[in-house]
């Protein structure tokens, strides 16, 4: 079964994006939908997918979850709460409790736009990623890499909770730098409770001349330090689109897996994402 970790859907007019007002998102300013999705999804043989938060809003976390519970493409959500609030475990609660709620298998918050680089390791967020342990629930880390460090530390912090790395960190693409980010990369995956998606490169590289030989360094380095084991897909669509259509997204990430071996590869394109979200292999059935 092929899985697709990490997209988003939006619908401007219900849930504005200020984030889309820049001019460089001008390409994407308008909604998509699971239905637009879809097509997509099907003509690359992606079976299942993982949509994933945008905005920091409870509101639009249940009405994701809603969507997963009426869409059999949808097999798990990774939602918003925020983790600094005292009441974040009757937060979660009260979503698994709503419709979709079964569906929640996640949560993240946007560290990459908090000030602060060790935002992570605030003692009031570390409570709320415990209280996301404590409910069975995965961490998506949406960090840069100069927070690397903080995300190691937390991660090291609570080894019970298991945690995701989104976009291999945003490395520096486009310049072709590998240090430092490659070394913390390494050193976040010498922990065993941290997995990292294989996503978000094109729009990290120079987005309108990137070949797969400009991702295939960075994508090397996740592969060798986490291992196919702990490395999902994810197309990050829509976003993808500012650089590559969903195709060329999902070629570029099979053509910088070829060299490994074909049970390998099926972990990085589902097995991966199936064993670490606890994802259903079709609509309806218990979720491991």
């Amino acid at each position: 079964m092929r899985i697709d970790a990490h997209h988003h859907v939006w619908e401007l007019a219900r849930r504005p994006q200020d984030w889309l007002e820049e001019p460089e998102a001008a390409p994407i300013r308008r909604d998509f939908s699971l239905a637009d999705l879809a097509p997509l999804a099907q003509a690359a043989g992606i079976a299942r997918t993982v949509l994933v938060q945008v905005l920091p809003s409870l509101a639009e976390t249940e009405e994701f979850l809603a969507l997963a519970a009426a869409d059999p493409l949808v097999a798990g959500v990774v939602g918003w709460v925020d983790l600094t609030a005292p009441g974040v475990a009757g937060t979660l609660a009260a979503l698994r409790a709503g419709r979709g709620g079964e569906l929640l298998t996640g949560v993240r918050h946007l560290v990459q736009g908090e000030a602060d680089p060790a935002w992570l390791a605030r003692p009031d967020v570390r409570r709320g990623l415990r209280a996301v342990g404590e409910a069975g629930l995965r961490y998506d880390l949406l960090v840069l890499p100069h927070q690397l460090p903080a995300a190691i530390d937390t991660v090291r912090a609570l080894p019970e909770q298991a945690f995701v790395l989104d976009h291999l960190a945003k490395p520096p693409i486009a310049s072709g730098e590998l240090a430092p980010w490659a070394e913390r990369l390494r050193e976040l995956a010498a922990e065993p409770n941290v997995s990292c998606k294989l996503s978000g490169l094109v729009t990290e590289a120079d987005r309108n001349r990137w070949t797969v030989a400009d991702l295939r360094p960075y994508a090397e380095v996740v592969l060798d330090a986490f291992g196919p084991e702990r490395v999902m897909f994810g197309s990050d669509w829509p976003v993808c689109l500012l650089a590559a259509s969903y195709g060329e997204v999902i070629g570029a990430a099979e053509e910088m897996t070829d060299r490994l071996a074909e049970h390998e590869r099926a972990l990085v394109f589902g097995g991966t994402a199936a064993r670490v979200y606890g994802l259903a292999e079709s609509a309806g059935e218990e979720a491991a």
